[in-house]
């Protein structure tokens, strides 16, 4: 299915049958020493929910940490006492984006930071309301790294400053947080990206806002601009596994 649309007065066309899904599946990848995602049968008495152990249907409970066992979308709710729904606060899925790649700064400390002069040079003139950063070396090893302990890159308060001044709405990162693994507690970059103050929402929180961590884009994927959806399950709480699909864009 081919479709035409227009940003900033061009017009586009995109084919919905060439989808770019950049997400990592559950249970691939880990961070914060979270709980590994579990799978297993419902049972109850002499039923056990498995075709294989005799069952008309596979059945099973599922044991995850949306935010520890792989892509997931995330809402101000992250942060606030209130823990405001990804499921409410994200009620449209479907974003103009720009695919940029970016080489990490290592300062002094050796973190490896995402600062905002290198954040600049990456970015085309203009910035969409979505952002797909891609840090490099790009390594197929992001599809089932575990984080935990390593001091993963992230971004400086200074970058995301940068992009929520450009009205960035909706950042797509391939790294486990935005923030330092160990900042205690301060959590810079996300209380700037919604404009939160302490633990409790404001007037100008930017509460349709949303981070999406740990995904992957290819490196045959091309900077560019593209058509972006983002697809959540229905799930009331701050974060929900989430599937972000990339469709190229062709000037017509």
């Amino acid at each position: 299915m081919k479709i035409t649309t227009s940003y900033k007065g061009k017009p586009y066309s995109c084919d919905l049958a060439q989808p770019i899904d950049i997400s990592i599946p559950i249970g691939q990848v880990k961070c914060f020493y979270s709980t590994d995602f579990e799978a297993s049968p419902y049972t109850s008495g002499d039923f056990v929910g498995s075709v294989k152990k005799g069952a008309p249907v596979n059945f099973y409970n599922v044991k995850m940490n949306p935010h520890g066992n792989g892509t997931h979308t995330e809402c101000l709710g992250h942060i606030t006492k209130k823990q405001e729904s990804i499921n409410e606060t994200l009620t449209s899925f479907h974003f103009m984006a720009a695919v940029i790649t970016v080489t990490p700064v290592e300062k002094r400390n050796k973190d490896s930071v995402i600062t905002k002069k290198s954040l600049k040079a990456a970015c085309p003139a203009e910035l969409p309301e979505a952002i797909v950063l891609r840090t490099v070396p790009n390594s197929k090893k992001k599809l089932s790294a575990d984080y935990s302990g390593t001091n993963p890159t992230y971004i400086d308060a200074k970058a995301m400053e940068f992009l929520v001044a450009n009205k960035v709405k909706h950042l797509l990162i391939d790294l486990p947080s935005v923030d330092r693994e160990v900042d205690e507690g301060k959590l810079a970059a996300h209380h700037i990206f919604w404009n939160v103050k302490g633990h409790k929402a404001n007037k100008n929180s930017r509460t349709d806002c949303t981070i999406t961590e740990m995904i992957y884009v290819p490196t045959k994927i091309k900077d560019g601009l593209y058509l972006l959806n983002i697809q959540i399950p229905s799930m009331n709480l701050d974060a929900a596994p989430s599937k972000p699909v990339l469709y190229k864009l062709k000037e017509i």
